[in-house]
């Protein structure tokens, strides 16, 4: 059986939530720290507060890196709203437009 030690690379030695590594054998069957990333929560829907589908959790840092289909959806307001939100906002405007129109017709009745 062979040494199941691993080496933290870097300067700093301590297991800490920004410094979590996994031991990985390599192809020439070494054992090596491999340094774990930390998972962020990923864009958000300004509306729901759900996390959006279709774009990738990454670090703000890393968003300027990635293509622009990566970082938002083709739709009205992708990137920073989830369908769902943005369908309710079309119904409301809709909607409101109908009131409108049905209080300007009453209106025209009523005048008569």
């Amino acid at each position: 059986m062979g040494d199941s030690r691993v080496t933290r690379t870097g300067r700093h030695p301590y297991n800490s939530r920004s410094n979590k590594c996994r031991p990985i054998r390599t192809p020439g069957g070494k054992l090596v720290a491999q340094k774990i990333t930390k998972k962020t929560k990923g864009p958000r829907c300004s509306d729901c507060k759900n996390s959006l589908p279709g774009i990738k959790h990454l670090k703000s840092s890393e968003y300027p890196n990635t293509k622009k289909r990566e970082r938002k959806v083709y739709r009205a307001y992708g990137g920073t709203t989830c369908a769902h939100c943005v369908q309710l906002r079309i119904m409301r405007a809709f909607l409101l437009e109908e009131a409108k129109a049905v209080k300007k017709v009453m209106a025209e009745r009523q005048a008569k």
